[in-house]
C-alpha cells in the first residue's frame, strides 16, 4: 500500500515516540541491505588494507640547551644571557612549527621529486603545471606528516605514513637534514664570519694608517710624548718662575742690605783706640811752680813799694795768673800715650758691603738668565701644547681604531668558532632516533579487521535507516493511523504468513 496525497486532516500534535522495538523493526525490515552493505564495506576495508598496506616511518628529535650562541652586539663584551635549564613548551612548539613550515616541506618535495607525481594537473590561474604539482605535493606531505612534542620530555616525535616504506624513511631523512639547516639559518644570522672578516680587514688598514700618521707627526715634531714633554716644560717653567721670584726677592734684600751697610760704614770710625796711658810732667810743673813762686815774691816786693795799680804790678799779676792757669792746665791735661788699630767692625762692614755688591751683581745676572730661560720655556710650552692637541687627537684616533679592530677581531673569532660548531653539527637539537625503513605495516590485519567491522557496522546501519526512511510504503498500522488519522481494522503481512 502506497502513501497517496489525501485531504484528510492529520493530527500533527499527536506525539511520536520511537522505541527500541521500532529501531529493531527497521533493522529487521532492511536486513538484506544491512547485511550486503556490511559485508561489502568490511571486504573493501580488509582487502584494501591487506593489498595496499601503509608503512609508518618515525624519528625523534631531542631539543637540548647545551650551546648558547653569544649575542652579536657593538659592545666589547656580550651581555650575560640568562639560560633556563628546562626546555619550555613554547620552544618545543616552535620547533614543531619549524618542521611544518611550508618552505621546508617545499624543499623536501623538490629534493625528492614528489612533484612529478602531480605534474599531470593542468595550469590553474596562470600557474605552470609544475608549480601546481609542487603545491599539491606539499599539501599532501603536510597532511601525512605528523610532528608533535612528547609529553613530559624534551623530544619531538615526527612520523610519516606512506605505502612505500623506502619513500617514508627517505622523506624523513631529507626532512631531518633540511630541518637542521633551516634551524641554523633561523637561529643564527648567515654571513657573520664574512662580515666580521671584512670589517676586521678594513679596521686593520685604518689602524695602520692612524699609526703611520702618528709616527710621521712624532718624527716631524721631534717629540716622543708631547704631553709628557709639555708637562715637564710647564714644571720647569714653574720652577723657573719660583726661582725668579726668589732671585728678585734676594736682589731687593741685597740692595736693602747694601744701603744699611753703607749707613753703618759712614757712622763707624776706621780706627779704634786699643791702649790709652796718662802721666804728669813733674819737671815742667816744678819749673812752673818755681816761676810762680818767684813771681809772687816779686809782686810782694813791688806791693810793698808801689800801689796795686802800678803797671809793673799789674803785669806781674797777669803773669802770675797765666802761670797758675798753665799749672792748672798741665794738671788737667796730663801727658797721654794713646795706641790705635784698625776697627774690625768697620772692616767687617766694608767686607760685607763688598760681598753684598758682588752678590747683587750675581743675583741680577741670574735674574736676567732666568728671565731668558723662562721666556724660552714658555714659548716651548705653547708649541708643545699645540703639538699635544694634535698628538692626542692622533692617539685617540689610533686607540679607537685599535679598540674597534680588537673588538671585531674578537667577534670574528666568535663567529669563526660558531661556524666551526655549526659545521661540526654541535647544535641544540639532535636526531635522537633517526628514521629507518619500516619492515611492518603501520596497522596489523586485526586492526584492519576491527576498523572494517567498525566502519561496516556504522555504514550498514546508516544505509539501512536511510533506505527505510526513503521507502514511501506503509509498514505498520501505526503509520496508517498517523497518516490517515483513521483506525485500522485489520492488517495482513506482506509475506502472507
Amino acid at each position: 500500500m502506497q502513501r497517496e496525497p489525501t485531504d484528510l486532516v492529520v493530527d500533527h500534535h499527536r506525539p511520536v515516540t520511537l522505541t527500541v522495538r521500532d529501531l529493531l523493526a527497521v533493522v529487521f525490515r532492511q536486513r538484506r541491505i544491512l547485511l550486503i552493505s556490511f559485508v561489502l564495506i568490511l571486504l573493501v576495508v580488509v582487502v584494501s588494507g591487506t593489498l595496499t598496506p601503509t608503512y609508518k616511518a618515525e624519528m625523534k628529535i631531542l631539543v637540548r640547551r647545551e650551546r648558547v650562541d653569544p649575542m652579536v652586539t657593538s659592545q666589547p663584551n656580550a651581555p650575560a644571557q640568562v639560560v633556563q635549564e628546562e626546555i619550555t613548551e613554547s620552544e618545543l612548539n616552535s620547533e614543531v612549527e619549524l618542521l611544518n613550515s611550508q618552505d621546508l616541506l617545499r624543499k623536501v618535495v623538490i629534493g625528492n621529486s614528489l612533484q612529478s607525481k602531480e605534474s599531470s594537473w593542468r595550469t590553474w590561474f596562470g600557474k605552470s603545471s609544475e608549480e601546481v604539482g609542487i603545491a599539491r605535493a606539499v599539501r599532501q606531505l603536510a597532511s601525512r606528516l605528523n610532528a608533535e612534542p612528547l609529553r613530559k620530555t624534551n623530544m619531538i616525535s615526527v612520523s610519516f605514513e606512506s605505502s612505500d616504506p623506502d619513500l617514508a624513511a627517505r622523506l624523513l631523512n631529507s626532512l631531518a637534514s633540511l630541518y637542521l639547516e633551516k634551524r641554523l639559518q633561523v637561529h643564527r644570522s648567515s654571513g657573520e664570519f664574512g662580515f666580521f672578516d671584512r670589517e676586521t680587514e678594513q679596521l686593520r688598514k685604518g689602524l695602520s694608517s692612524a699609526e703611520t700618521r702618528l709616527t710621521d707627526f712624532t718624527d716631524e715634531q721631534g717629540v716622543v710624548s708631547a704631553q709628557l714633554e709639555r708637562d715637564l716644560t710647564l714644571q720647569k717653567t714653574s720652577e723657573l718662575e719660583a726661582s725668579l721670584t726668589q732671585t728678585q726677592a734676594a736682589i731687593a734684600e741685597t740692595e736693602q742690605r747694601i744701603r744699611t751697610l753703607e749707613q753703618q760704614a759712614a757712622s763707624i770710625p776706621r780706627r779704634l783706640t786699643t791702649q790709652l796711658r796718662t802721666a804728669d810732667n813733674p819737671q815742667l810743673l816744678q819749673q812752673m811752680k818755681s816761676s810762680l813762686l818767684a813771681l809772687e815774691l816779686k809782686r810782694t816786693e813791688l806791693l810793698s813799694k808801689f800801689e796795686p795799680t802800678y803797671r809793673p804790678v799789674v803785669e806781674l799779676e797777669k803773669q802770675i795768673s797765666e802761670t797758675r792757669a798753665a799749672i792748672a792746665g798741665e794738671k788737667n791735661a796730663p801727658v797721654r800715650d794713646e795706641t790705635t788699630d784698625q776697627n774690625p767692625v768697620f772692616e767687617w762692614v766694608n767686607s760685607e758691603l763688598a760681598k753684598a755688591h758682588t752678590d747683587l751683581s750675581g743675583l741680577k745676572a741670574r735674574a736676567v738668565a732666568i728671565q731668558t730661560a723662562l721666556t724660552k720655556y714658555r714659548g716651548s710650552a705653547r708649541a708643545l701644547q699645540q703639538a699635544t692637541i694634535v698628538q692626542q687627537d692622533l692617539q685617540r684616533t689610533a686607540k679607537t681604531q685599535e679598540e674597534n679592530y680588537l673588538l671585531y677581531q674578537r667577534k670574528e673569532e666568535e663567529a669563526r668558532i660558531n661556524d666551526a660548531l655549526d659545521r661540526g653539527g654541535i647544535l641544540n637539537v639532535a636526531i635522537a632516533e633517526p628514521p629507518t625503513v619500516p619492515a611492518l605495516p603501520a596497522r596489523s590485519f586485526l586492526s584492519y579487521g576491527f576498523l572494517g567491522v567498525l566502519l561496516a557496522t556504522t555504514g550498514s546501519i546508516g544505509l539501512a535507516f536511510a533506505s527505510d526512511f526513503l521507502d514511501p510504503s506503509f509498514r505498520t498500522p501505526d503509520e496508517v493511523l498517523d497518516f490517515l488519522n483513521s483506525p485500522v481494522l485489520a492488517s495482513i503481512p506482506q509475506n502472507g504468513g
